[in-house]
């Protein structure tokens, strides 16, 4: 009987891993995205560079001890088309160089002139190095698209530390009036 438990415990730990990496995207439309460099990447998850925003946070009473932060509410993303990149991501961590009673404490901008260089990894990932050369504040941004359309985006700044995101890529929405015509 008691190897009868195991194996079905095999069954389900086995089961419960191919679930946790199941593919989010087919892979045929991910190198379809990327073919075109016109795709969305939603973040889900931040995660800071600053342990000083982590350590605060992990001090409130009863919270949970957390690295990362999951991303819910607005839309927020990077959506890349042709010739015009928006970018709308929170921010969390210490910023260097901040106006009084500014508002800029997110990453919120659209860039029209912008370098793009994409290369492919041995495992077959994407990676996009985009530099805005439009913004003041950033330097660049690496996404890196994996096979089943996870991907792992990092942004660096001229005055702010370091944030990465986690999420998946996806079609750009149409626009209402795309869709009228």
């Amino acid at each position: 009987m008691k190897n009868y438990i195991k194996i079905i415990s095999a069954f389900v730990v086995v089961f419960f891993f191919q679930n946790c990496t199941a593919q989010k995207t087919d892979p045929q439309i991910v190198n379809n995205l990327v073919s075109s460099d016109e795709f969305t990447f939603h973040a889900e998850k931040a995660n800071p560079m600053n342990y000083d925003v982590i350590n605060v946070v992990n001090s409130i009473p009863n919270a949970p001890q957390l690295r990362t932060f999951q991303i819910s509410g607005e839309n927020y993303g990077i959506e890349i088309k042709k010739g015009v990149m928006e970018v709308t991501l929170p921010y969390f961590g210490r910023s260097f160089n901040t106006t009084y009673g500014g508002s800029d404490t997110s990453y919120r901008f659209t860039s029209k002139d912008y370098a793009v260089t994409k290369t492919q990894s041995k495992k077959g990932n994407w990676v996009y190095k985009i530099k805005p050369n439009d913004v003041k504040n950033v330097s660049d941004i690496n996404i890196e698209i994996f096979k089943n359309g996870r991907a792992l985006t990092s942004i660096r700044s001229n005055d702010r530390q370091p944030i990465s995101y986690d999420g998946y890529i996806s079609e750009n929405e149409k626009t209402k009036e795309k869709e009228k015509l």
